[in-house]
């Protein structure tokens, strides 16, 4: 029950969160001048008039922002929740649910601005700056105008409001996805605190390094590339290729996952009781949706409605049918029988895998990376679950950090015209593509997945310290036998 002592606790850890924002809202009042937009575009000659915004690539992304949303809810509550023990259904759907409304809040508040606008000084390259502060400049209501955020191709703004809303759900997705790792013992208090730390110093910090550049308008010269470039997030300038978030989403996420697994320990009885799948069905619902959702996630980021998300939506078909098979056919050799969860998480490994290449490899690419992924998740799942000796409930690790890497490496391989991919433009000036060697870009890639590892498991590890001095990780034994659903939240799923 939330008693007076609890409600004390939870205060205590809201006054912590507050005074680590605090710092940053009041340097708002010290920047010397705003910074950009993250991808505002250029202004247009005095002469000419400013570009205005395609309608049909303004609709794409407002669907695209819809189907993404989907993706958690319902999608991955439904995926989650059927994963669990009956008594934890409902705590799972509950945490999932408002772990995505508070991340939006807060991208709104000030993620966006740290993540998407251009930062200044040492920190300039894993921060952005306060010019986005509660969407501040995104809509001027006396003028009735609004800022435009640059896509992919010059003069082709889109409004900036729809950019926030789309890579909002991007942030509040990958918070969710770590739930995965330690449901069923964990305090809902202590998700609540652990996921404002972790969004703000582990997914902000890796979103502005591979995703925050100028946008291409900025590149009006040969002689400003180096100054432009300058700019741009970390990885982004050292030309890592994540085309829809395999660091910033899914390594991000199952690392993350995996430190809490351990940090949290494991749930009463891991290892000796019955912890099967309660509805497998509520689970296969989740993860079809998951894979309809997907084509927003893969072929939005893509940021129009053009030959690149074209690109990206059939390799997110094509690379998910592949895993399903994969994994099943993995499964089949090494157990004895395929299984319907087998096929969902086969899907989810296919689409994980593909995310950051969905728009950088081609159809080649897909057919390989996808297979691949089907049977590299099944052994995360698997061999290198039982190696790890930890109680990651719904193989968060297993799929998404391993399903991340996986992909991540391989976009740096077939992303190389001689094997299918479309390589990528090494001059945002001329924007004509190009590309190097295949191992210098492998190696790229590699160091992205390195730091992203680093960075997140540092920050995870932290944070769940914190939220454990605070209010304490776990429930209570007895309230961890009885079910989080009514003892964290006093309801239940379903009616005895």
């Amino acid at each position: 029950m939330f008693n007076l002592l609890n409600l004390k606790k939870l205060c205590g850890a809201l006054g912590v969160m507050l005074l680590l924002t605090l710092p940053m809202l009041a340097a708002a009042a010290d920047t010397a001048a705003p910074a950009a937009a993250p991808a505002a575009a250029a202004a247009a000659p005095a002469a000419a008039p400013a570009p205005t915004p395609n309608k049909g690539d303004v609709s794409w992304m407002l669907v695209s922002t819809a189907l993404v949303l989907m993706m958690s809810v319902p999608a991955l509550a439904l995926f989650y929740g059927g994963m669990v023990r009956s008594k934890n259904a409902l705590s799972v759907l509950m945490q999932v649910f408002v772990v995505f409304s508070l991340i939006t809040v807060l991208w709104c508040i000030y993620g966006y601005s740290l993540a998407f606008t251009e930062g200044s000084g040492a920190l300039s390259a894993y921060f952005g700056g306060f010019d986005r502060l509660f969407l501040k400049g995104t809509f001027d209501a006396i003028k009735g105008e609004f800022s435009m955020a640059a896509t992919f191709s010059k003069a082709t703004p889109l409004p900036e409001l729809v950019f926030v809303a789309f890579q909002a759900t991007f942030a509040a997705i990958t918070c969710a996805l770590i739930l995965g790792a330690f449901v069923e013992r964990v305090k809902f208090s202590a998700v609540l605190i652990f996921m404002i730390i972790w969004f703000t110093f582990a997914y902000i910090p890796i979103a502005h390094m591979v995703w925050f550049w100028p946008g291409p308008d900025a590149y009006t010269a040969a002689n400003v590339v180096d100054a432009q470039n300058a700019k741009a997030g970390l990885l982004w300038q050292w030309g890592a290729l994540d085309f829809a978030g395999g660091t910033v989403v899914h390594i991000n996420a199952g690392v993350a996952g995996l430190v809490g697994a351990y940090v949290i320990g494991k749930r009463v009885g891991f290892g000796k009781e019955h912890m099967a799948p309660h509805n497998v069905t509520m689970t296969m619902i989740g993860a079809s949706l998951l894979w309809v959702g997907w084509f927003g996630f893969n072929a939005g980021s893509a940021l129009e409605a053009n030959n690149s998300a074209a690109l990206a939506f059939m390799n997110t078909y094509l690379a998910t049918a592949c895993a399903v098979l994969s994994w099943m056919l993995g499964e089949w050799l090494f157990k004895g029988k395929p299984s319907m969860l087998g096929a969902a998480s086969g899907a989810v490994a296919g689409l994980v895998a593909i995310t950051p290449a969905a728009g950088n490899v081609g159809i080649p690419g897909a057919f390989i990376i996808g297979t691949g992924a089907g049977f590299v998740c099944l052994w995360g799942v698997n061999q290198l679950k039982g190696w790890l000796k930890a109680d990651d409930s719904l193989d968060v690790f297993g799929v998404h950090a391993v399903g991340g890497i996986f992909g991540a490496l391989m976009t740096g391989i077939f992303n190389a015209p001689s094997l299918g991919g479309p390589g990528f433009y090494n001059n945002w000036f001329e924007m004509k593509p190009g590309y190097g060697a295949i191992m210098d870009q492998f190696i790229i890639q590699a160091k992205a997945v390195g730091v992203t590892i680093v960075w997140t498991a540092v920050v995870a590890f932290i944070a769940y310290k914190i939220a454990d001095l605070i209010v304490g990780l776990r429930v209570s034994t007895e309230e961890e036998r009885e079910g989080l659903d009514t003892t964290s939240h006093g309801e239940s799923a379903y009616r005895m």
